[in-house]
């Protein structure tokens, strides 16, 4: 019998959990795999000092399955960072940010000595770009960003009535060129008003747990 998304989402999760090392810090994204990974982290016998999270939701997920939060201003590094994708390519550079947490998530991702990326099969992409690209942008400067995106061959979209963490406005944008990654990410940050867009090209995940129908596969970054 052919799996659901939330059943393959859920052996993502599960496996990522053997990833996790006792008595350490790790990270903790946010979005609906990741909710069964904090899950599934809860229900274990896993012990961990704390862990950072993304999101308010996650932090209130974690609060109920007792998993302690901590600032990532009390570390200087995570041993493991586990989050999910919008798209993912073969060199694990990916698309996030449909939560609107992702100036977060690139900031955890960075601290952590390992990112782990859990996802299921729909999210396993060629080529990035079908998924908008979620900007971070500063409330005053929306219009003037916006602008610029057009001119890179973007159609930016107002995600109304939603804040980020910051108490700043998400733009998602769709059509841009993402066939270089890396160089749009840069590009796309160098706009003065942005604060942070949505491509993990710089900051790809270290590895891959993507569940599939025929099982659960461990995919590291290739050419």
């Amino acid at each position: 019998m052919k799996k659901s998304q939330t059943e393959l989402k859920r052996l993502a999760a599960e496996k990522a959990v053997e990833f996790v090392p006792e008595n350490e810090y790790i990270g903790i994204g946010t979005g609906s795999t990741v909710n069964l990974f904090i899950e599934a982290l809860g229900k274990s016998s896993k012990q961990i000092k704390g862990a950072v999270a993304t999101s308010r939701e996650s932090a209130a997920l974690m609060a109920q399955y007792g998993i302690p939060e901590i600032h990532p201003n009390e570390v200087s590094s995570l041993a493991v960072y586990v989050d999910g994708a919008d798209e993912i390519n073969p060199l694990l550079q990916m698309i996030k940010g449909g939560g609107g947490a992702h100036l977060g998530e690139k900031i955890v991702a960075r601290l952590a000595q390992q990112f782990i990326c859990i996802a299921d099969e729909t999210k396993y992409v060629k080529r990035l770009g079908k998924f908008p690209v979620a900007m971070e942008v500063i409330p005053m400067a929306r219009s003037m960003v916006s602008r610029e995106l057009v001119k890179l061959g973007g159609q930016p979209e107002l995600r109304i009535g939603f804040k980020s963490l910051n108490g700043n406005e998400i733009v998602d944008v769709t059509g841009l060129d993402l066939s270089q990654p890396i160089a749009m990410e840069d590009k796309l940050n160098a706009i003065l008003g942005m604060v942070e867009n949505g491509i993990f090209a710089r900051d790809p995940a270290d590895l891959l747990i993507l569940a599939k129908q025929d099982g659960v596969e461990l995919i590291t970054a290739h050419v």
